[in-house]
């Protein structure tokens, strides 16, 4: 059984707190949403939060590990609950609809540098970037 966000928060060494444990639920039904839309959908089930609350969470959340931001270029940073694999995203352009793609190749990291320059790799991130089908058009 997956853990819900009171135990995740309490395993990450958070406190519990309403906000938190709202910002958690809303994501894990909202993936990819910007600050701004975390925001208004736990103000539509908590009332009253400040915005800076919403960005406080999210931090702490990001920062410990039960959170991932992606911040795909020219657009708002997005976050997500989907933590600990290797998998990546296609962006749209036009809108910035975003999806998940699972790499389906290769350990993680699932891409090698020629040259590390002295770096211990241990992340790599791809960003697959097109139209999604709304942005298309005829």
């Amino acid at each position: 059984m997956t853990p819900g966000p009171r135990e995740l928060l309490k395993n990450a060494g958070l406190r519990v707190t309403a906000p938190r444990v709202a910002v958690l639920d809303w994501l894990a039904e909202h993936p990819h949403a910007t600050a701004d839309a975390v925001a208004e959908g736990v103000r539509a089930r908590l009332g009253s939060v400040s915005t800076q609350a919403v960005y406080d969470v999210l931090h702490a959340c990001a920062r410990t590990g039960l959170l991932r931001r992606i911040e795909p270029a020219g657009h708002p940073a997005r976050y997500e609950t989907r933590t600990g694999d290797n998998h990546h995203h296609l962006v749209c352009r036009v809108c910035g609809r975003t999806e998940d793609v699972d790499c389906v190749h290769g350990a993680a990291p699932c891409l090698e540098p020629s040259d590390t320059a002295g770096f211990s790799v241990d992340e790599a991130e791809v960003l697959f970037w097109g139209r999604c089908p709304d942005c298309q058009g005829p």
